[in-house]
């Protein structure tokens, strides 16, 4: 039981130090940006970025729609 602890805790930790998922190719971020989050609803994607921002981008066209700061 104990070793089953060991190795739970082991998987998880590598886990939250692998690189983040990546994003579709067809994403193009703003220059010197870098993504945090992605999620995706059924016409569109939405990237966090690390400068508090949330791009949202059309999924059929892969073009910027909508960029929201976070405050």
């Amino acid at each position: 039981m104990i070793l089953g602890f060991v190795v739970l805790i082991g998987a998880l930790v590598i886990r939250l130090n692998a690189d983040p998922l990546p994003l579709p190719e067809r994403i193009t971020l703003p220059e010197g940006v870098a993504a945090v989050a992605f999620t995706q609803g059924t016409d569109w994607f939405a990237v966090v970025t690390d400068r508090d921002e949330i791009l949202i981008y059309d999924r059929a066209t892969s073009q910027l729609r909508q960029r929201i700061a976070v405050d």
